[in-house]
């Protein structure tokens, strides 16, 4: 992998429109990550370099590992599943005009959060819904700008979740069936630079915050603290993912759009933190 200057390094080098939601998938030992605007989920194994990419049929805001191997996928116009064998169906399809799937990550329990937005980023347009492994789904938040970040503390107690224009990041208690109480604002990141967009959270109970426009990964304690910023070379890094040999390595996905290519040849690369901390081993889709 090549070096940045005073950074992180170089783990794909890419264009992508809209690099977005990284993946650890450790049945596979691969990360999975997708370019929303260009309708792809690609796939990278660090060990072999070795790169696939896959062509979705609409936009895809997300793409998670299936217990029993495959893919779920958040997309413009649902929640859809990929077979090993790349066949697709839909699990929820719910279309409706002008909005489409944004981030999402897999609960404990193995239900999928899937977040939604409009393409003008109408606030109260998007939503964000819990989706079982049979299909059953419910909308949890039903009036939202931008559903973006989400995470869960190490014990799955709490889960955390980020509307990106109300530059907050959010927490939610978890109830004993999985559902979410008590929501409350965490952090106020109002005061750096900026909007907070994916996240993941660590072994030590850590939020690593992305901000687009604000070309920095922050790091905020379980308090809400900034305890550390990574400064990347792009401003529009969107997503971070634990990956690699013991969940040590830092992924970072990033977005070409809106950039000047002369300006920023590293937009829309995923880049990389070789040992930035230690993980959470995230769980499949269990359907």
């Amino acid at each position: 992998m090549a070096s940045v200057s005073d950074g992180p390094e170089i783990a794909i080098r890419a264009r992508a429109e809209l690099g977005e939601g990284p993946t650890w998938d450790p049945a596979e030992e691969r990360l999975i990550w997708v370019d929303i605007l260009s309708a792809r989920v690609h796939l990278f194994d660090p060990a072999t370099g070795r790169r696939t990419v896959t062509t979705t049929e609409q936009h895809v805001g997300a793409a998670k590992p299936r217990a029993g191997g495959g893919l779920v996928v958040n997309l413009r116009d649902g929640v859809g599943l990929y077979d090993t064998d790349g066949a697709f169906r839909w699990l929820r399809h719910e279309p409706v005009r002008g909005r489409r799937g944004n981030d999402a990550a897999v609960a404990p329990d193995g239900s999928l959060w899937a977040g939604t937005m409009r393409y003008d980023e109408e606030p109260g347009g998007g939503t964000l819904s819990r989706v079982t492994g049979n299909g059953a789904g419910e909308t949890v938040l039903p009036d939202v700008a931008v559903s973006n970040g989400l995470g869960w503390s190490p014990d799955g107690s709490l889960m955390y979740y980020i509307d990106t224009p109300t530059r907050r990041v959010d927490v939610f208690t978890v109830t004993p069936d999985g559902g979410v109480t008590n929501r409350r604002p965490l952090v106020d990141t109002g005061d750096v630079a900026g909007f907070p967009d994916g996240m993941t959270v660590d072994a030590d109970g850590c939020l690593w915050v992305a901000f687009w426009d604000g070309g920095a990964v922050r790091r905020y304690t379980p308090e809400g603290k900034l305890d550390r910023t990574v400064e990347v070379p792009v401003s529009r890094p969107t997503a971070a993912a634990f990956g690699g040999a013991g969940l040590t390595d830092l992924y970072i996905t990033t977005a070409a759009v809106g950039t000047d290519p002369g300006r920023e040849p590293l937009a829309g690369s995923v880049l990389v933190l070789p040992g930035a901390g230690r993980g959470l081993a995230q769980a499949a889709f269990a359907g």
